[in-house]
């Protein structure tokens, strides 16, 4: 998983005091890089450009082809510094805008159990190389 630094303005530093004790953080960040005019044009899309997956809606998957293009992942807090936070899985590209971040509360964000279609387990157990190539980032 991939380690990456997320370096907020100076006056947020005061705003990042405590969030050390926590072990994982929802990070909200706009996917500024979408072309405008591909924002939310589509409603259905495959999965990863996956043909053999099926035609879901945009909604149901983690696609950045989005009507309202926000991103949130889950990162696990490595450290703080000051105003900058290590951190790792995050799947933002370099110098998207980060537009919140919250710590993780297991009794809210941690369901005991949850479930997923059954593409989704196709989806990770064999890749498609071609489609995945052809648009990097789908899924």
């Amino acid at each position: 998983m991939v380690v990456s630094q997320i370096d907020l303005a100076p006056k947020y530093k005061e705003a990042l005091e405590g969030i050390e004790g926590y072990s994982h953080l929802l990070v909200l960040y706009w996917l500024s890089r979408v072309p405008y005019n591909a924002r939310g044009r589509r409603m259905k899309i495959h999965p990863r450009s996956r043909p053999d997956l099926p035609l879901v809606g945009v909604f149901a998957t983690r696609t950045q082809y989005r009507p309202n293009p926000i991103g949130l992942t889950q990162v696990k807090l490595i450290e703080r510094r000051g105003k900058t936070l290590t951190v790792k899985g995050l799947d933002a590209l370099n110098g998207t805008p980060v537009l919140d971040i919250k710590p993780i509360s297991p009794k809210t964000e941690r369901p005991a159990h949850f479930r997923v279609p059954e593409w989704y387990s196709r989806l990770w157990k064999k890749p498609l190389k071609k489609a995945a190539a052809a648009q990097p980032g789908i899924d």
